[in-house]
């Protein structure tokens, strides 16, 4: 009798969880569906901004993942690869408010954030907004800018809110920092702190383009007169309405442990059987494991995935991780840099 009931039990389990797979399978089938909707005013976004800048087609998805996982990035490359240009088309095909700021050793926090005026007239203080209350905000050369303004971006980025006086406000939804920074000019500049660097989701390095893109560019490019302007084909509504579906994506429990282990492995690599630790000073934080989390669930949105796959991660690691992996004097005496810190883990951790 106990064998009998013991084998109801058993197959009263099997099909529970059955039932369970199925209706998780039904969720992911339905919701991969909706994001592939979702999806197109980003991919018409794609094809609109590529009509003006060339050889870029990873900076604009890396965009679009700081746009749909609610993250700033850091751009970083040589003057003249077109870092602002695509910013400013980013933002020319959203419908929304942009402004760009250009920083400098001599800007103050209140250029930034706005201040307190005193009106005569009415014989008080009354709050001037400064041009951070906008949507999208280009932060052009944001290492050429003093600590205290620095300082003052901070809390923008991370809180979302700008204290003026006493009072504090909050900012739009969507808000994005976009920064970029040149590597080639390290007079008069001011290096970004750690803390700085955390805030953003993601680094990413611009390159110089191929032959080929080179010609293009050329062809295009050479005249006193640009004939196409960027159209707008997406509202912030389409942005809000898509990250919803990005927090519904799908991550397998054994993908999850993958992201765990590659932040791990920055931070105690020998447990892995890595031979990178001389090379490192300190590992990746937290905000890393989520910042991960985030890109990669973004990544398959793009894809038009309503579940993450471990080729998500591997895509995009290596911006999320880059620029906040120290490493230490040895590493800089043997020419190694962060990037080769993170594709050594990368490509050591076993993919699921």
């Amino acid at each position: 009798m106990s064998a009998i009931s013991n084998n109801g039990r058993h197959e009263h389990s099997q099909r529970s969880t059955e039932s369970q797979r199925n209706r998780l399978h039904e969720r992911i089938t339905q919701l991969s569906a909706e994001i592939k909707r979702e999806a197109k005013p980003f991919n018409d976004l794609i094809g609109e901004v590529g009509e003006v800048i060339v050889g870029q087609e990873k900076l604009i998805q890396r965009m679009l993942i700081g746009l749909l996982a609610n993250g700033h990035l850091l751009i970083e490359g040589v003057p003249g690869l077109a870092k602002t240009t695509a910013v400013a088309c980013l933002a020319n095909a959203i419908d929304t408010g942009f402004q760009r700021l250009q920083f400098t050793p001599d800007l103050l926090p209140a250029d930034l954030i706005g201040t307190m005026v005193y009106r005569p007239q009415t014989q008080e203080f009354v709050v001037q907004k400064g041009p951070i209350f906008s949507n999208l905000i280009l932060a052009d050369e944001i290492n050429r800018a003093p600590a205290k303004v620095q300082s003052a971006l901070l809390e923008a980025m991370q809180e979302r809110q700008v204290t003026i006086g006493a009072e504090t406000f909050p900012l739009d939804s969507p808000f994005l920092v976009m920064a970029t920074q040149n590597p080639v000019e390290q007079e008069g500049t001011y290096p970004l702190p750690e803390a700085q660097m955390d805030r953003f989701l993601l680094k990413v390095v611009v390159d110089y383009p191929n032959r080929e893109e080179e010609k293009l560019i050329l062809e295009r490019m050479s005249k006193t007169h640009q004939s196409h302007e960027v159209q707008s084909v997406m509202k912030p509504e389409d942005i809000l309405r898509a990250r919803k579906l990005v927090d519904e994506i799908y991550i397998d429990g054994k993908v999850k442990d993958y992201i765990v282990d590659l932040v791990m492995a920055t931070r105690d690599p020998a447990s892995y059987s890595i031979p990178v630790a001389e090379w490192i000073e300190y590992g990746v934080s937290p905000r890393a494991t989520i910042g991960l989390t985030l890109a990669a669930k973004s990544n398959a949105f793009l894809n038009g995935r309503g579940f993450v796959i471990p080729q998500d991660v591997k895509d995009v690691a290596m911006d999320v991780l880059r620029h906040r992996l120290a490493v230490t004097y040895e590493a800089e005496a043997e020419d190694k840099t962060s990037d080769d810190v993170v594709k050594a883990i990368v490509d050591h951790i076993q993919v699921p």
